[in-house]
Order: C-alpha cells, then sequence, then structure tokens
C-alpha cells in the first residue's frame, strides 16, 4: 500500500479532491460549463465547495464535489465519478438514484433558504463519469422530464441532470470538452484549456497547505473505515452470539424430544409440547430411531 505522500503526488483529476481544488478555480469552472452548456457567464459564486451536509443532509453522509451559483442564478453541481457502483444488498446500479437524491438536496437547501418553492432556481446536476453508465457511446446524455404520451411536451420545472461519458465516440461536443475527456481519460494535454487544468494541478502539488489538507482527510477517512470494520466485528459478534443461541436451543429441543422417545411411555402430542418441535418432527425422530 502506497504511503500517503506518494499517493499525493499520483493524484489526477479523477480524485475527488483534486478536482474540487481545480474546479475552486473560477476560470477553469466557468469555461467548463460554458464549453458544455455552449453558454456565457459572467460570474459564479461557489455556495460551498465542500459542502456537509447537514441535518438536513446528512443523512446518507453524501458531500457534494462543486455546487456553483452563476450571473442569473443557475445552479450547478459538479461531481466526478471514477466508479459504477452497485448497491451490493439490492445489485441495482445507485448512479440514477444518485442523481435523484442530489436534486433533491439542491431543492431543500434553497427552500430551507425561505425561498418560495415556485421560485426555485434552474439546477443542472453535472455527473463526470469515465465510464458509459448507458453504454450508447454519447458523449453526454441530458434527461429532463417528457410527457410519455406526448414525448415533445416538456416540464418547464428547469431541473436538469447531465452524465458526461468520457469514453463517449459521438455526439455534438466542443473541441475544449472532447480535450477535458481526453485529459481525464489518459493525461494528455492538446488545448490551452487542458493546459490550464493541467498547470494547476501542478501548482497544487507544490502547495505545502494543500498537501496538509489531504494528509488530514485521509487520516480522518482512514479514522472513520477503522471505526466502521470496528462497528462490524462488535455487529458479527453480536450474530454469531444469536445464531449461536438460536443453534443451541435447536439441540436441546432434539436432545429432550429424543429422550422421551427413548422411554417410551410419552405420546407424540406430550413430546411435541414439552420439546417444542414440531409433530412432524418428532414423527421424523421417531421413523429415524
Amino acid at each position: 500500500m502506497q504511503n500517503l505522500a506518494t499517493k499525493f503526488e499520483n493524484l489526477t483529476i479523477q480524485s475527488d479532491f483534486i478536482f474540487k481544488k481545480v474546479m475552486s478555480r473560477k476560470r477553469i469552472c466557468i469555461h467548463l460549463l460554458e464549453e458544455l452548456l455552449q453558454i456565457k457567464i459572467a460570474d459564479i459564486n461557489y455556495l460551498e465547495a465542500e459542502k456537509s451536509l447537514e441535518p438536513e443532509f446528512v443523512s446518507r453522509g453524501i458531500r457534494l464535489d462543486i455546487i456553483v451559483a452563476d450571473d442569473k442564478n443557475t445552479h450547478y453541481n459538479l461531481e466526478m465519478q471514477v466508479k459504477n457502483t452497485k448497491n451490493p444488498d439490492t445489485k441495482n446500479y445507485v448512479l440514477p438514484k444518485r442523481t435523484r437524491y442530489y436534486q433533491a438536496l439542491m431543492d431543500i437547501d434553497l427552500l430551507q433558504k425561505n425561498q418560495e418553492y415556485d421560485l426555485l432556481p434552474p439546477t443542472y446536476i453535472i455527473f463526470i463519469c469515465v465510464f458509459d453508465f448507458f453504454a450508447k457511446g454519447n458523449y453526454v446524455y441530458t434527461f429532463k422530464k417528457r410527457c410519455l404520451e406526448d414525448l415533445e411536451l416538456e416540464l418547464p420545472d428547469e431541473a436538469t441532470t447531465m452524465i458526461l461519458n468520457t469514453k463517449g465516440t459521438h455526439g455534438a461536443i466542443s473541441q475544449d470538452i472532447k480535450s477535458f475527456y481526453d485529459y481525464v481519460n489518459n493525461h494528455i494535454v492538446t488545448t490551452d484549456f487542458t493546459k490550464q487544468i493541467d498547470d494547476e494541478i501542478s501548482y497544487l502539488k507544490l502547495d505545502t497547505k494543500v498537501r496538509r489538507e489531504f494528509m488530514l482527510m485521509e487520516a480522518r477517512l482512514l479514522d472513520e473505515r477503522r471505526e466502521g470494520i470496528a462497528e462490524g466485528k462488535e455487529i458479527g459478534l453480536a450474530e454469531g452470539e444469536a445464531i449461536g443461541l438460536v443453534k443451541g436451543e435447536a439441540e436441546h429441543k432434539l436432545k429432550v424430544a429424543k429422550l422421551m422417545l427413548a422411554k417410551g411411555c410419552y405420546s407424540l402430542q406430550e413430546i411435541t409440547e414439552l420439546s417444542g418441535l414440531s409433530l412432524a418432527d418428532v414423527e421424523k425422530l421417531k421413523e429415524e430411531a
């Protein structure tokens, strides 16, 4: 396992930590949004680059990576997605529900600032994925709500979800977005835009404060993992004890039933009542005796 110093030196734009730092540079974040959406943005405000979602947001312990609002009050949430994660219980991929959850978090945050719901601003949830979730080869998958009975009819709730596919092969994207994809995938610098990103990452790695911040974050995550493992062991021990008790009780019932059968003076009904076994189990024991 590589040490933290080596891990820090090897960080790329795919790292959540580095991605957030790079996108915290206004000129880079604005240009990415302008090129992606083909719009002009005069300025952006960072609503909290690493928003710990407080009581209203903590329910799933998720941090939104970059949340910004532009000069027209359109809100954007950008996140880098490296792994196409599945829920271990349901075996379903989590990405679709994650986008829905993030949208809900943004709306709730705005409403808790005494915003009237009918004045909710336009929002974009933008996931930059280094995998093709839909396996269609698109550079971009853009989703809005449409009427199933009339697909030309769009619900104007101004909520948009965009899944960017850095492994895409077709679609209409700008040269700078294509170069950004190449940089994310292979660390290839082909345009002035990706050179700005690459230079920024180099500067970040020379900053002792950034290095220290990364070390502290990793130490905190390691502590959380260790706590999780310890809790898991405690739960496993408790479950093991419970299983042991159930197994011991079952063995005791069998022992009682066998002793009563051996005596030969008890009816099957009496053995059932005193041992706790079912009548079928007692009959089976009698046949095996």
